[in-house]
């Protein structure tokens, strides 16, 4: 009986690592039609009897301003290009924050984003974290920096029911991803701590502020080269 039991829990241990890895070996060129938080969201709606709204419209990272995919990192992750899917020096530094009683700080990565939003679930868990790392790990070895990019600008939540850079694009300014302006790419990178709560067109003084932040950020960061492994 402990044998069989044995049996099937490392089984499922391997299900559980097999799963993942046959996904990130799949979406390092398929484009990713949907993710769980779409379809929780949607169900969410349905349940609230809401307007259901689900806009996602995968483009390839070459449709997409240079100009949004550098405010993101400047916003969520400066050293995307440097780490290898965690940011040890951030993580100590929320940890130091944390403990002394300071507002709680995330450490969260680009790649660690990706992997939570493509792959899992969004509810917080040892195992979901677990998971994360394992996913994260994965997609820091198989994909590029660049295909990490792609991914993330396509997948992630960027207002009530606006998935990926196109769409948001589409949403708050009625243009292409490809035509965002420096200021445009900003105020939607502005949202994406909180997308279902912020707008980035008209931006409240609160986004504007940090609108303008990421843009002199961007501004110290200079040309984006996903070659690049300087430390900065």
């Amino acid at each position: 009986m402990i044998k069989t039991l044995f049996k099937f829990i490392f089984k499922l241990i391997l299900w559980f690592l097999a799963i993942p890895l046959i996904g990130v070996v799949i979406y390092k060129w398929v484009p990713v039609p949907a993710t769980p938080l779409m379809v929780i969201r949607y169900i969410e709606q349905k349940q609230a009897d809401a307007e259901t709204v689900w806009k996602h419209d995968w483009v390839p990272i070459e449709e997409i301003s240079k100009n949004l995919q550098l405010a993101v990192i400047c916003s969520e992750d400066q050293n995307f290009l440097q780490h290898n899917g965690f940011d040890m020096k951030a993580i100590e530094k929320a940890f130091d924050n944390n403990n002394k009683g300071k507002k709680v700080r995330g450490a969260s990565t680009i790649s660690q984003q990706t992997a939570k939003n493509v792959f899992l679930w969004p509810q917080r868990s040892w195992v979901r974290k677990g998971m994360e790392a394992y996913v994260t790990f994965l997609i820091e070895l198989i994909w590029t920096k660049e295909r990490i990019m792609e991914v993330y600008l396509n997948s992630i939540e960027m207002g009530n029911g606006i998935y990926g850079a196109e769409a948001a694009s589409q949403h708050w300014f009625k243009k292409s991803a490809s035509k965002l302006s420096k200021s445009e790419a900003a105020a939607i990178a502005a949202i994406l701590p909180r997308p279902l709560k912020y707008r980035a067109n008209p931006a409240t003084p609160y986004i504007a502020g940090r609108k303008n932040w990421i843009v002199r950020q961007m501004g110290f960061f200079g040309v984006l080269n996903y070659e690049r492994k300087d430390d900065k």
